[in-house]
């Protein structure tokens, strides 16, 4: 018996530097909300952490019962995932099928990331293990200088110009410039991006998602538990579907078409009954700005090699076709690796329940969570519905 999934609540931190915090702390400080308001509800049945680098970062191992103790969850199944970019995402996945088949009632999922205590050297080494180690370790190959690799080949085939590959990060800062827990809150234009510095040619600094730290909790539960009156204060996830394919990109037939994410697009659409035009915002993974363009392209978004026009003539801005990264993304609203996934789902139930504020996207009814790891080397699609039509 397959029971539906719903989203209870949601509460997370600001992302920036949490010198302060440990990453129990840090975990603890995003749920601690939203634990007192569903205090009385159903009791929590499991909790899924999503990490990509505490082992790295916090010398920890561990943080599913560690996590557990610190919120004083006592006697829950305690699971810890890791997808690389993805395992906010993962963990969803994962808590949401425990849920579906009706293992679990309720569950507590929290993605958590420290990456500001790491020198600048340790964070490109941890940000480069989603990629196949024999080639980036011996060649020392960056994941930023993959995407360079990857936006050099995009700009050549579709002839795409260093100023319209901006139009991502404008979009992004300016719907991070009014979302309070952005880690940064500052517009920027295409000029600004295609005259900071270079990172890795052609791609600059304000091309590449930032490095910090942040916590983002959401409590997931099963409709058999619910009665009307929960449903319709909640937001339930319709689909969560996966996808992987090769690792390296170089290696791929096309090197310009994100597989997985299509792959698991077309699989949640056909399993929902759905098409693009039946989604009113798209949450995505745009860590790079030629990810962007290429995530976009793979959703049918847009057609290939013109991602980057219809980002400069507006279609995907708040008030857009298809509004993307709402809050800012990856890009504007930071990258705390494991956390990041998590974060889409607390921003999409706050569009979804018209708590999105000077960021919200007007009757959003179904929203598109889409997250991958590496270079499109696995994704995961989730489609959410308010219940609320009114």
């Amino acid at each position: 018996m397959n029971s539906r999934v719903y989203i209870l609540d949601v509460g997370l931190t600001k992302v920036g530097d949490h010198w302060k915090s440990s990453i129990q702390e840090l975990a603890y400080e995003s749920a601690k909300g939203l634990l007192h308001r569903n205090s009385r509800s159903i009791p929590f049945d499991g909790l899924v952490v999503a990490n990509a680098l505490s082992e790295i970062s916090s010398s920890q191992q561990n943080l599913g019962p560690l996590i557990a103790d610190a919120l004083q969850l006592d006697n829950v199944e305690a699971i810890e995932v890791e997808a690389a970019g993805a395992s906010g995402a993962a963990a969803v996945h994962v808590a949401s099928k425990m849920l579906s088949s009706e293992h679990w009632k309720k569950c507590l999922v929290i993605g958590v990331e420290k990456m500001r205590d790491l020198e600048p050297s340790k964070i490109t080494l941890a940000q480069a293990l989603s990629e196949q180690a024999e080639y980036t370790h011996f060649f020392g190959m960056s994941l930023a200088s993959l995407n360079a690799l990857l936006a050099r080949l995009y700009m050549s085939e579709y002839g795409t110009t260093r100023d319209q590959l901006s139009s991502f990060p404008v979009i992004a800062h300016k719907n991070s410039s009014t979302c309070e827990h952005a880690q940064f809150r500052k517009k920027f234009s295409r000029d600004d991006v295609s005259r900071s510095e270079i990172v890795s040619d052609p791609l600059r600094v304000l091309d590449c998602a930032p490095v910090g730290d942040g916590s983002a909790a959401i409590i997931l539960a099963s409709g058999e538990e619910m009665d009307a009156q929960q449903r319709r204060n909640s937001v339930e996830i319709v689909t969560s579907e996966s996808a992987s394919g090769r690792v390296n990109f170089f290696e791929r037939d096309d090197m310009l078409e994100f597989m997985s994410t299509k792959k698991a697009a077309d699989r949640a659409f056909l399993k929902t009954g759905l098409s693009i035009d039946d989604i009113d915002i798209f949450e995505i993974h745009d860590a790079y700005s030629v990810g962007a363009a290429l995530i976009c392209e793979a959703l049918g978004l847009s057609k290939r090699g013109e991602a980057c026009k219809d980002a400069v003539s507006g279609k995907f801005d708040l008030n857009g076709q298809f509004p993307i990264s709402t809050f800012g993304g990856m890009k504007g609203r930071g990258y705390p690796v494991g956390a990041a996934g998590v974060y889409q789902f607390c921003e999409a139930f706050m569009q979804l329940k018209e708590k999105a504020g000077f960021n919200q996207v007007p009757n959003a009814r179904r929203a598109l969570i889409q997250t991958m790891s590496g270079i499109d080397s696995s994704c995961f699609i989730h489609i959410l519905s308010t219940q609320h039509k009114g």
